[in-house]
């Protein structure tokens, strides 16, 4: 995968302020590819930035990052739903306007 490809997105995500998530797909909007490209980094390189932050279009938690990212959100006071999922209209965080 191009270097600088994992950087923009990397880049990207530590921009997205606490409390607050986006998606794989606006990140991939942003950069380019596609969610699965930007879920792909996210896997391999996305250890050391708030990779919590990015979740699914519906506000569901991945499975393999259920517990640890719910514990983050807890923290962070991301508004949630009473399902347990990320409210997403008022926790999303648009990439592409950075509000």
């Amino acid at each position: 995968m191009d270097e600088g490809y994992v950087e923009a997105v990397l880049d990207l995500v530590e921009r997205i302020p606490a409390g607050r998530v986006t998606t794989y797909g606006a990140i991939a909007g942003v950069v380019g590819g596609g969610p699965r490209q930007v879920g792909s980094v996210m896997a391999r390189h996305g250890g050391p930035v708030p990779w919590w932050r990015v979740v699914r279009a519906d506000g569901s938690l991945p499975p393999s990052h259920g517990d640890r990212a719910r514990e983050c959100h807890l923290a962070e006071d991301t508004p949630l739903r009473t399902s347990g999922g990320l409210d997403m209209s008022r926790a999303f965080w648009d990439p592409a306007t950075g509000e």
